[in-house]
């Protein structure tokens, strides 16, 4: 402990959390491990998420968490002397400072934050999959309508670039005559059949899914510009952490849409950051509320690939941490990868509640002066259970505390503040307008209008074919120079650059668009197939 201890107050390598017999404090160190926050309704576990986060966010720690209610927008104005806060702030030795914490508002539909964006092809078949409750053979067709794309070229960026491919993809009804003219997408059409048969009925199945997806507001979620997590790993010019909100009110009434999200997030940094170790704090804190939708009636293969994840990330330097209301609602196999433990009152009127109310006492290490099974039942408002790993990583024996007071705002914001937020935002105009660059939709259409570059070059001769043509192909086939959203090494950009400008400059800007045209085909589907990320290539290994 340090002086500060005696002022309870966070130090430089913990989080001072609560007070009961004994001070209840968070060690950044082993904040990566994990953790679980749960509790009935109305029990305070809003209130012990902004403490933690403020703890983090006072640590130099960047914070991302999903806001259903609206309630933890309140951190980021400064907090009000309260009767009942200072109160309860005087009771347990500490100084109620007030404090506000600089944040970022985001959200998947763009009304209430900065839109958030991901591509098709970034998302992957199996996230999309489970977006769309897809069974076996439905998932196998849009397994393959990826690999179509990936092999033609096709860029996947929104959802009328996928409707249009799996039309695509759909076989040529009857038998047509030799003398029949071929469809302009028969390469693509034979490739899907190539791997397997797809249907007109299968295809037709899933472009209904689709529209459910998109009448939830999917459509807003899918395009570009797509986000760049290291937006959410910044720190202000006070050297604290930024605190990332996802406005969830909205999205939770689209459940699957909810978890497959945060589960793409997550699967994105785990993918996207390089190994770490034990660092002396995390990078990252991450709260998914609402964690219970994460696992209903998720596949076997998910769940695999979910304690994967979970169990992993903790070296890339993110601590994830669970919030939901019965700790039986997260599965025995990532339960135990959550080292820190709040728990709140639960309360048991039926079988299931008594049950959980057992298993989350047998999740902590027992203390001999506690009967933790009727303790949990007894809690007030604002009191929790708590066990935080300590020393080598062992968990603490459970203490029964009042948690602290935040330091900021209890409750939501006003329109008006949040305006006021968005307007100094560090991303202000970075994803506020939508961008629609040519992509699969665009492609297909110019083939079925018989517009397509080589079928151009092939009947003309000139433009773009010939010497400079090839020269643009051959330039374009080596580097990829229009690889959209591919993660490129240092090398790979230079040498894109290089090529970009030694096309424009020399070969002019018609042999430019041959070569882009080709690299999109040849090696954007190389790169795509590489680097596609959200667990759809996790699956892959």
């Amino acid at each position: 402990m340090t002086a500060q201890d005696s002022k309870l107050g966070d130090t430089d390598d913990k989080i001072f959390v609560g007070k009961g017999d004994a001070q209840a404090w968070l060690t950044l160190a082993l904040a990566n491990r994990h953790g679980l926050v749960t509790g009935a309704t109305g029990t305070g576990k809003t209130v012990s998420l902004q403490v933690m986060a403020e703890g983090f966010a006072r640590a130099g720690v960047p914070v991302f968490a999903a806001d259903i209610k609206g309630d933890l927008s309140g951190i980021s104005e400064v907090g009000e002397p309260k009767d009942f806060i200072v109160k309860r702030a005087t009771e347990m030795g500490l100084t109620f400072q007030p404090d506000q914490f600089s944040t970022v508002f985001w959200d998947v539909f763009g009304e209430q934050g900065h839109p958030v964006r991901a591509t098709v092809t970034e998302m992957g078949p199996l996230l999309l999959a489970r977006m769309l409750d897809l069974n076996d053979v439905q998932e196998g067709v849009l397994n393959v309508a990826f690999r179509v794309a990936d092999d033609a070229g096709l860029t996947l960026i929104d959802m009328k670039d996928l409707r249009a491919l799996l039309d695509a993809i759909v076989p040529d009804a009857g038998k047509k005559g030799a003398d029949a003219e071929e469809s302009p997408l028969a390469d693509i059409k034979k490739a899907a059949q190539g791997f397997g048969n797809v249907t007109k009925a299968t295809v037709g199945t899933i472009q209904r899914q689709l529209l459910v997806l998109e009448n939830q507001g999917a459509s807003k979620f899918f395009g570009e510009p797509a986000l760049t997590l290291k937006d959410f790993m910044k720190t202000d010019r006070d050297g604290r952490g930024m605190v990332n909100i996802l406005v969830a009110d909205k999205l939770l009434q689209s459940p699957r849409l909810y978890a497959t999200f945060l589960l793409w997030m997550l699967s994105e940094l785990f993918e996207e950051l390089p190994e770490a170790g034990d660092l002396p704090k995390p990078k990252l804190v991450f709260f998914f509320d609402e964690a219970h939708l994460l696992f209903n009636d998720a596949p076997k293969a998910l769940m695999d690939k979910i304690e994967q994840v979970v169990r992993l990330i903790r070296s890339k330097g993110v601590g994830v941490y669970f919030v939901t209301q019965n700790p039986i609602d997260v599965p025995d196999r990532v339960l135990g990868q959550l080292g820190n433990r709040v728990q709140h009152a639960l309360r048991a009127f039926t079988p299931r509640d008594q049950k959980a109310v057992a298993a989350a006492a047998q999740t902590f290490r027992p203390n001999p002066k506690l009967d933790t099974v009727k303790v949990i039942m007894e809690l007030g408002k604002g009191e929790a259970l708590v066990s935080f790993l300590e020393g080598n990583g062992t968990p603490t024996m459970v203490e029964r505390v009042m948690i602290r007071p935040p330091s900021a705002r209890i409750g939501p914001i006003t329109p008006e503040e949040r305006k006021a937020i968005m307007d100094a935002s560090p991303v202000k105009g970075k994803y506020d307008t939508a961008v629609d660059d040519e992509s699969a939709y665009e492609m297909i259409q110019k083939r079925i209008a018989g517009t397509a570059a080589t079928a151009d070059a092939g009947a003309a001769g000139g433009g773009g074919g010939g010497i400079i043509g090839q020269i643009g192909s051959i330039v374009g086939t080596i580097f990829g120079t229009n690889v959209k959203r591919g993660r490129l090494s240092t090398g790979q950009v230079i040498a894109r650059d290089v090529t970009r400008s030694v096309t424009n400059q020399v070969i002019g800007g018609m042999a430019a668009n041959i070569g882009k045209s080709v690299a999109g085909q040849l090696g954007g589907s190389i790169g795509r197939t590489l680097v596609r990320g959200a667990l759809g290539g996790l699956l892959r290994r």
